[in-house]
């Protein structure tokens, strides 16, 4: 359930009038769920925007509709209104929505996935990047491929080597190696010529 404050459903109840729309409500979507890039979308929903499996929650004399996959993301959520001198604040917290880390005793794929997602997709992203993880061999070798701005660069190895490499081998002991198999040749955008 997602607690919408007093604020906000009066906010929302005067916003919807004024569009002058039978049976119009809100929408909240999770965009990019369990990543650091996560964010809640909030928007008009008219009736003809339904899904057949959204959720619907009563807000006064409006609903707000949250699509299945979104859904479980959104658990706990609040949104708020606060006037100010500006007109005000909105403010949508989502406890869940950027995931949870992997606990311990879970599997090394998940558990380096999640530090590529959380640590090193992010800081590469600024120069277009991005590394993806393709397996984890039997001899705990972790085997990335390298897109986007990274393919082709001539950085890239530095930045596996100093980089993603010493990360993970700092954070997981049981990490003998890492391995690129990116054809760089192939690289048609790199940040670095």
């Amino acid at each position: 359930m997602i607690l919408v404050t007093d604020n906000a459903t009066n906010h929302f109840a005067n916003l919807i009038e004024q569009q002058d729309i039978p049976g119009l409500g809100l929408r909240l979507k999770a965009l990019n769920p369990g990543l650091p890039s996560a964010d809640v979308e909030l928007t008009f929903c008219e009736p003809d925007d339904l899904e057949e499996d959204d959720h619907q929650q009563r807000c006064g004399s409006f609903s707000v509709y949250i699509d299945t996959q979104s859904y479980a993301w959104l658990e706990n959520a609040s949104i708020d209104f606060v006037r100010n001198d500006t007109g005000g604040q909105l403010t949508i917290k989502a406890p869940g929505l950027k995931g949870a880390a992997p606990a311990p005793d879970a599997a090394l794929p998940e558990r380096v996935q999640w530090l590529l997602d959380i640590e090193i997709n992010p800081q590469i992203a600024a120069h277009g990047g991005r590394v993806a993880l393709i397996e984890i061999t039997p001899d705990n070798i972790v085997v990335l491929q390298f897109g986007g701005g990274c393919q082709g660069c001539g950085q890239a190895s530095v930045t596996l080597q100093e980089g993603i490499e010493k990360n993970l081998l700092e954070k997981f002991p049981e990490i003998k190696g890492v391995r690129d198999v990116t054809d760089h040749a192939a690289g048609e955008n790199p940040y670095y010529a």
